[in-house]
């Protein structure tokens, strides 16, 4: 199984092998960084910069198919609210893991 799904952004290129390729390629400059911006400002317990790295992924998480809307929602809750701050260290670890397999595979498909 794919560890992540393109669906989303074959539609969205309307078939365009390098708008996809670009898009991509924007994926892998910005998701990683974020995703690691986004577990010092948790490891810092600096909820709100861990809010805004969560959100500012969220549409690029969900266009690649990688299913972390409730490991996403986890984070939201903890900045917004200070609930399930229990939870916060697993949900960027997982978030972490999947963007980074996601990231790998697609570097090799796409030989990047």
């Amino acid at each position: 199984m794919s560890s992540y799904n393109l669906e989303e952004v074959k539609e969205m290129a309307g078939g365009d092998e390098d708008f996809m390729k670009v898009v991509v390629q924007t994926f892998l400059e910005e998701i990683p960084p974020d995703v690691e911006a986004m577990k010092e400002a948790i490891a810092n317990g600096n909820a709100g910069l861990a809010y805004q790295f969560a959100h500012k992924m969220k549409p690029n998480l969900q266009l690649f198919g990688l299913n972390l809307m409730n490991q996403i929602r986890i984070i939201e809750a903890w900045s917004k609210e200070g609930k399930m701050k229990d939870e916060v260290p697993e949900a960027a670890t997982t978030i972490s893991e999947k963007v980074n397999v996601a990231s790998n595979a697609l570097k090799q498909d796409f030989d990047l």
